[in-house]
């Protein structure tokens, strides 16, 4: 019997170390690892992790001496699935009678590699008021700017590396807005002011990669989204934010006065990179954020030659006074 409940008691040892091992890919911010490569980068592919890891647990259950470890990750894996269940579960409300609709767009056109006519379809066919497009250079932004009727195009580069490179084509419907780039961030931005939007800035924005050697730039342009979001006139930020809502970082960054459209219209799952694999093995890292005034309504991915990311056109109602 002594040898029974020793052999027990191992058991449970065992399994919780099991666990906490497990548990470091999945939420390495439990750790303080979650900026450290490699965790940075898996950890934008939680969602898919979940599910590999339940899937193992339950085919350790076969096993009677690996049953209280398989249930213990079970439970891990379960509760990680209720807590991003709201991401593709939250409904949007309707635009309320005192506020104005706008539509957003946001193609990373990969440097030029996105064929042009497709982004300008999608242009035709949707008429968003701003279309924010990362890693597109003038000549870029000019090709699509040529194919669509009533968008005037402005870009930032703050290098000569063709990623760095963030345009903008805004419709002349928002009148004589005011464009110039704002906080320093590791790409270019674009701060869209005055004209028609009354209080409401837009922001076309690209952030800098996880890199492996490169964590410490990503963090700092997360760091300046925040400040959008935390300062008081009413903030849509659009582009390429290189992060996901399992990012600790991307969520302390809207943590201040943010939510990101796709998650808050039960979005929240739909894949925007790399396009060119199965939807089931892409993450989420091109947003819509707006502050909490401006209420989401719609969210829809797109597909769009030579680019390996979708799309994204994302709906908004923006009180009338801002």
């Amino acid at each position: 019997m002594d040898n029974e409940k020793a052999w027990f008691v191992r058991r449970i040892v065992l399994s919780v170390l099991f666990l906490v091992i497990v548990a470091v890919p999945l939420y390495p911010e439990l750790y303080g690892l979650d900026e450290l490569t490699p965790f940075t980068q898996l950890v934008a592919f939680r969602p898919q992790g979940l599910v590999i890891v339940f899937a193992v647990a339950l085919l350790m259950l076969i096993r009677k001496s690996w049953r209280i470890a398989a249930a213990l990750v079970a439970v891990l894996t379960l509760t990680g699935a209720g807590l991003t269940l709201p991401r593709v579960t939250s409904d949007p409300e309707p635009p309320a009678a005192d506020t104005r609709v706008l539509t957003i767009m946001v193609a990373n056109v990969l440097g030029g590699g996105a064929k042009a006519g497709a982004v300008a379809e999608l242009i035709r066919e949707h008429k968003p008021d701003l279309v924010s497009l990362p890693e597109a250079q003038v000549d870029v932004r000019e090709e699509i700017r040529a194919q669509v009727e009533g968008y005037t195009g402005y870009t930032e580069q703050p290098t000569k590396a063709v990623e760095s490179a963030t345009s903008v084509l805004v419709a002349g419907s928002l009148g004589a807005v005011q464009v110039r780039p704002d906080l320093p961030t590791s790409f270019g931005n674009l701060m869209i002011t005055g004209g028609n939007l009354g209080q409401l800035r837009l922001v076309a924005y690209h952030g800098f990669p996880p890199l492996p050697e490169d964590v410490p730039p990503w963090k700092h342009d997360l760091t300046q989204v925040r400040r959008w979001c935390a300062q008081d006139p009413p903030t849509i930020v659009a582009g390429d934010f290189n992060a996901t809502l399992d990012h600790a970082d991307f969520r302390w960054a809207l943590a201040s006065n943010c939510h990101s459209v796709g998650p808050s219209v039960g979005g929240g799952l739909k894949g925007t990179w790399p396009s060119d694999q199965p939807a089931i093995a892409r993450t989420q890292i091109d947003h819509v954020l707006a502050t909490r005034t401006i209420r989401p309504l719609k969210f829809a991915t797109y597909e769009v030659e030579g680019t390996d990311h979708l799309a994204v056109i994302a709906t908004v109602a923006v009180p009338k006074d801002g």
